[in-house]
């Protein structure tokens, strides 16, 4: 990788010299390559991939702002973003990372819940972006489940289709679109500013005690969507959720919709990794189906 067209870009949208000293690999992601890029003075995270994925970088970047202008939680500070003739870039504020403990876990879920409570009058962004490498439409909605039944989950369905996943999944699936609203009965929606990818691998705590999330795949939604995904792998801490619900105290409905917001996850595992997702896919239709 030649880094001088990077260094260069990164000196224009910084003002200052930039010169690589040192470019070490980081590693932890699916989807693009990572690295921490030095200089003498100062030190910064670096995503590539392929030159056409340049959007999927400047929606992130955008993701980061929208979230930072919240004021709620920390985030990392986007530098610039761009493509060379041979990769597309990221380019990120470096941040040093530190254990997690019980107060930055109730700080996290606190901040979480403020972060929800930032709203559009809207469901949707303004622009689309993507979840992991998959598109993902942001077309404004008024009405969440249709948002939900459009957007989300008949998007993954399709997708699916496409990707050869018919059958059981299909009919099913038509089944639970066809049935969803059932799931909002005497529960009213807000479009709040979502993370949209929040697992635990995109949350941490910096050297100072902070928590800080990144990789976002922003809009404004249903709180409860993010929250579900807190829990898809592994979940955070009882400190983290009973922070979150002291400012944002749980609906009696959540669980049965916390698995059908996570199915929407696990068809985009299925689309973008295979048939290992499958069985779980519609293992989770047929539960929500049971639960309607």
């Amino acid at each position: 990788m030649n880094w001088q067209a990077i260094a260069e870009q990164i000196e224009q949208a910084t003002g200052r010299p930039f010169s690589v000293t040192e470019a070490r690999p980081v590693g932890g992601g699916d989807i693009n390559e990572a690295y921490r890029l030095r200089s003498e003075e100062r030190t910064y995270f670096v995503k590539l991939n392929r030159p056409a994925s340049v959007d999927m970088f400047e929606a992130e970047a955008e993701g980061l702002r929208e979230i930072a202008g919240t004021r709620t939680i920390r985030v990392p500070e986007p530098v610039v973003c761009g493509q060379t003739e041979q990769r597309s870039f990221l380019v990120l504020e470096h941040i040093e990372f530190a254990s997690s403990n019980s107060r930055s876990e109730r700080q996290l879920g606190r901040q979480l819940a403020l972060l929800h409570s930032a709203e559009r009058p809207y469901f949707g962004w303004h622009r689309d972006n993507t979840i992991g490498s998959t598109p993902q439409p942001n077309g404004r909605y008024d009405d969440w489940p249709g948002f939900w039944r459009e957007q989300r989950l008949g998007f993954q369905l399709r997708l699916a289709a496409k990707n050869g996943y018919r059958g059981r999944l299909q009919s099913q699936g038509e089944r639970l679109l066809a049935d969803m609203d059932a799931l909002f009965d005497n529960y009213r929606t807000k479009p709040s500013l979502l993370h949209g990818d929040l697992w635990g691998g995109n949350a941490a705590v910096e050297a100072g005690g902070a928590p800080v999330i990144f990789d976002p795949a922003c809009y404004y939604g249903d709180s409860e969507a993010d929250l579900a995904m807190t829990e898809l792998f592994g979940g955070f801490s009882r400190d983290f959720y009973a922070a979150y619900h002291e400012v944002l105290p749980e609906d009696p409905g959540y669980r049965v919709r916390k698995t059908f917001y996570n199915l929407y996850h696990i068809l985009n595992h299925l689309n973008l990794f295979g048939s290992g997702y499958l069985s779980r896919a519609e293992a989770m239709i047929g539960q929500t189906l049971a639960e309607i």
